[in-house]
């Protein structure tokens, strides 16, 4: 049976298909001139009265069509609209799939057919295409613009190839999920395995539409969007080039297509032009490997992975806007616009991270406190470690460690100095990346500081993740190599983390091949001090580490060792640290800056994940190790030293009374927890730093800030001012929910509710692999400084102290303009009968009514609506603090929050079941 041939067609009307768009273009190709279908915005634009500034070619993959890249072309036409770039998109459908052309075929395609269309058929064919329609341009006597390239699947290495080999003319490359090399020491995905395997790939591909109705279950399609993508391959014989794409897998060096995938790999990687590579993370066929090989070949490229994300990574997030935001970024600048090529930025790891094109310069704090902006004065962050290697004074004390373990400066020293020398003879150079799978102590800050000797960078995923979450975090930083326990070793075999082994403890032969451990750090701390330690370079990437993940996947925040150099200056400055103080960290990410800092640091005896397992005998066994005048922990931790503080004897007493400074981060502390505080270490100084893992210290305010503050009666939660070196501006939030691009400071800046962005030497350098999510939190605008948005909310009073409300996504727009929750929530708490509450906006955006839903757990309160009393009291309070109206007042049998931060409650979910509850649904089940 042989299928006949069949001319171009123009698709018939489709969901979010301009008909405008198509045109039938003939190409001469390898073989011939064949009719190809494009998708081309040309006439859209010239209708609208635009100019063509800029080309992007597309071209999809198996089994899609460009139909793919419809939200694309419409993206680009309402920018050009808009008065952004008008960029031209051109996305023709490949031979024989979409609308194009199909030639006459058996019905049997298979790997060595002679009718197989090979990979180097394809790019021809791309590349005919293309110089014809360039060609019409060029005949008009248009000025030269930009060229880019964008493709997904197959699509993408085709486009990559061809932009390789095309440099005079392409400008930048952008690639979605795609694969140059399949490694020989790695199975071909198992999707693909069983649709090659013999009789399995006509039946597959052909003559039925499975392998089109998996792919597309590899995405959020409705059942229109699916149908417009089966719209060309609705019979056996429209179907044949499916089948012919995956046969022409190379799944070996034996395969036809082979030397040619080769080329395209080895042209790739002398690919020196702007590249942006966007990643779908759990698509089952291109897997994390291809990216990392991908990496290596264009290490210039900007990365962004939407974590949630399959195989049509396109029909799940926003990749157009995020295409539109990156083109922007590369020839929107004034040295760039209009540019018909561009020269090649530096091959460094920001670059590999994902950094926008406005990351921040590396500064530093000078001896006299004040900010330089010279990288090259930016100490390095093991200075004191190294000045101090003769010090025989204890410089840590681990008591997670049974028996407890202290050690000094100068064993600290050697031993890390050892471990780095071990490190370089394994084969770990500056720039890779190393998962620190090690619970804070002795080990992890010798780890740590061997790593950051050698400029190797620190992967800290916080086991508070969980699995699932810890595994996310560690595929996407991708480190080559992984340091842990037991415990962290299990994990990273049983989820396939990457990463060659080392324990830290010797594990013996059995475990050491069952585990792959290649060493242990006590092997390697005996290793001679024989190399001389590279220096890394102030912009360098030290540590990558991720947040909790309480608002979305978990992000890793990129430091460089300027911006640790940084932040431990503002620590030391800010709190006085001296040699010799001596500081018990039950706060895990100050427990690495001791030696950064030159103070003497005690890990207590408790559980990282648990912070509520530290007891009062636990923290005051540590002060007495340590002879520690400094406390940091988490509020969670105060809590439950403050309820076991009975449990003292008096050694222990005297040793909290000798405390002089009590640090907590990580949640605002409630006057009432810092009262029971101070009874434990009555001559302590209080104090409360606002931070986040993007800035880990920002603000500031002790007790008697936080007690004056309160007498104002002001709406949310006071966190003091900024600390000396933080700049801090407000972004006003509009009817809408969201910032303004305008920042304010100052006067203007106060009593305006808004998100509130910071700049600091100390502040992170960027998002690992999440370009899109880096430039959006970044802002040049003020000062000629760079600005982190720090997605919280709230307002400055005019004692320029600031509030906090909340976070951006949770605000409430009601007609009566924005509103932050949590300060309602701070007023509403303070009511004797409320436990905690979250307020929430229940309707469309704009026409929002304020509902307020409170906690039974705790309480006499039964889940439903409030009591009458109840209700009319907390409307009352939230009338005359805010001229607010409450439409409803709730009360929910369960509050989900993260499981790291129980003061982080989920308000989406708390929302949906508000809203359900009030539509008249059940109220009880799962909130």
């Amino acid at each position: 049976m042989r299928f006949p041939a069949r001319p171009a067609t123009i698709p018939p009307q489709l969901p979010e298909w301009d008909t405008a768009w198509s045109r039938i273009v003939e190409a001469r190709t390898s073989d011939g001139t064949h009719a190809f279908h494009v998708l081309d915005t040309l006439p859209a634009l010239t209708a609208a009265g635009v100019e063509p500034a800029g080309t992007i070619v597309a071209l999809h993959g198996n089994p899609t069509w460009s139909y793919l890249w419809r939200r694309l072309a419409r993206a680009t036409i309402d920018a050009a609209q808009s008065g952004g770039r008008a960029w031209r998109l051109i996305a023709p459908d490949q031979l024989e799939m979409g609308f194009s052309e199909r030639l006459p075929h058996s019905a049997m395609p298979s790997p060595k057919s002679a009718e197989v269309r090979r990979i180097a058929d394809r790019i021809a064919d791309f590349d005919a295409v293309a110089s014809d329609l360039f060609a019409e341009v060029a005949a008009t006597g248009s000025a030269a613009h930009p060229i880019v390239t964008i493709g997904h699947d197959w699509g993408g290495v085709l486009s990559l190839g061809w932009a390789a080999r095309n440099t005079d003319r392409v400008s930048a490359a952008i690639s979605l999920n795609t694969a140059v090399h399949q490694p020989e020491d790695a199975p071909v995905p198992a999707p693909l395995r069983a649709t090659l395997a013999g009789p399995m790939l006509p039946t597959a591909t052909v003559l039925t539409d499975w392998f089109l109705r998996v792919t597309l279950s590899l995405g959020n399609l409705d059942a229109e969007t699916k149908g417009a993508f089966h719209a060309p391959y609705r019979k056996a014989e429209d179907r044949w080039a499916i089948g012919n794409f995956v046969a022409d897998i190379p799944v070996d060096d034996t395969h036809a297509s082979d030397p040619e995938l080769q080329r395209i790999g080895k042209d790739i990687a002398a690919f020196d032009k702007p590249a942006l590579l966007v990643w779908g993370p759990k698509d089952p066929v291109f897997l994390e490997r291809y990216l990392r090989d991908l990496r290596q070949r264009l290490p210039q490229a900007d990365v962004h992975r939407f974590e949630t994300a399959s195989h049509l990574v396109s029909e799940d997030h926003d990749v157009p806007g995020l295409v539109l935001d990156w083109l922007s970024a590369r020839f929107d600048a004034p040295d760039t616009a209009n540019t018909p090529t561009e020269a090649a930025p530096a091959k460094d790891s920001s670059a590999r991270s994902g950094t926008s094109a406005s990351a921040k310069a590396p500064t530093s704090e000078a001896a006299d406190g004040t900010a330089s902006s010279s990288a090259a004065d930016v100490r390095a962050v093991t200075a004191i470690l190294d000045a101090r290697h003769d010090d025989e004074a204890i410089a840590s004390v681990d008591f997670a460690q049974n028996p407890a373990q202290q050690i000094t400066w100068h064993h600290l020293w050697h031993v890390t100095t050892s471990i780095a020398n071990g490190l370089r003879d394994l084969g770990v150079k500056p720039g890779d990346r190393v998962s620190m799978l090690v619970p804070p102590g002795n080990n992890l800050t010798a780890a740590l500081y061997a790593c950051l000797k050698i400029g190797a960078v620190a992967v800290v995923a916080d086991a508070g993740l969980g699995p699932k979450g810890m595994t996310r975090a560690i595929t996407s930083a991708d480190p080559q190599w992984i340091i842990g326990e037991l415990p962290g070793l299990t994990l990273a075999r049983a989820f396939g983390w990457p990463g060659r082994r080392i324990s830290v403890s010797p594990l013996g032969p059995v475990r050491s091949r069952l585990f792959k451990a290649e060493t242990s750090l006590t092997e390697l701390s005996r290793t001679p001090h024989r190399h001389e330690l590279p220096t890394p370079a102030p912009d360098a990437d030290a540590a990558v580490l991720f947040t909790s993940g309480s608002t979305g996947p978990a992000k890793g925040v990129r430091y460089t060792h300027a911006d640790i150099s940084s932040l431990a200056a503002v620590l030391t400055r800010t709190f006085n640290v001296t040699e010799g103080t001596g500081l018990v960290a039950g706060f895990p990410p100050f427990a690495l800056l001791g030696p950064a800092i030159g103070a003497t640091s005690v890990t207590p005896d408790m559980s990282v994940t648990k912070p509520k397992t530290l007891t009062a005998t636990a923290i005051a066994d540590a002060i007495i190790a340590g002879r520690a005048t400094m406390v940091f922990a988490s509020p969670a931790a105060y809590t439950n030293v403050a309820a076991t503080a009975s449990e003292l004897d008096a050694e222990q007493k005297a040793a909290c009374e000798r405390v002089e400074l009590v640090l907590s981060a990580g949640a605002p502390v409630p006057l009432e927890l810092m009262d029971a505080i101070a009874e434990v270490f009555p001559t302590a100084s209080i104090h409360s730093p606002y931070g986040m893992t993007e800035g880990l210290l920002l603000t500031d305010i002790d007790r008697d800030g936080v007690a004056a503050a309160d007498a104002t009666g002001g709406l949310g939660v006071c966190v003091g001012q900024p600390i000396d070196g933080v700049e801090l501006a407000l972004a006003p939030i509009d009817a809408s929910g969201a910032s303004s691009d305008e920042l304010l400071q100052g006067k203007a800046a106060q009593e305006r509710l808004g998100e509130f962005v910071v700049s600091a030497a100390h502040i992170k350098s960027g998002y690992d692999n999440l370009w899109r999510t880096t430039a959006d939190s970044a802002r040049d605008d003020l000062h000629g400084l760079t600005w982190h948005r720090t997605n919280d909310i709230g307002h400055i009073d005019d004692a320029g102290r600031v509030w906090l409300e909340g976070r951006l996504q949770h605000v409430v727009t009601t007609p009566r303009g924005p509103v932050g929750p949590g300060g309602l929530e701070a007023l509403i708490d303070a009511d004797a009968q409320v436990s905690r509450s979250s307020v929430v906006g229940i309707g469309p955006v704009g026409t929002q009514a304020l509902v307020a839903v409170l906690d039974a757990e705790g309480t006499s309160l039964s889940p439903g609506l409030a009591p009458l009393d109840l209700s009319e009291r907390l409307r009352e309070k939230v009338a005359e603090a805010g001229g607010h109206d409450l439409a409803a007042v709730l009360v929910a049998p369960e509050f989900p929050t993260d499981i790291r931060h129980n003061s982080k409650i989920d308000r989406s979910r708390l929302a949906a079941w508000a809203d359900s509850v009030l539509a008249g649904g059940p109220v009880r089940g799962n909130v």
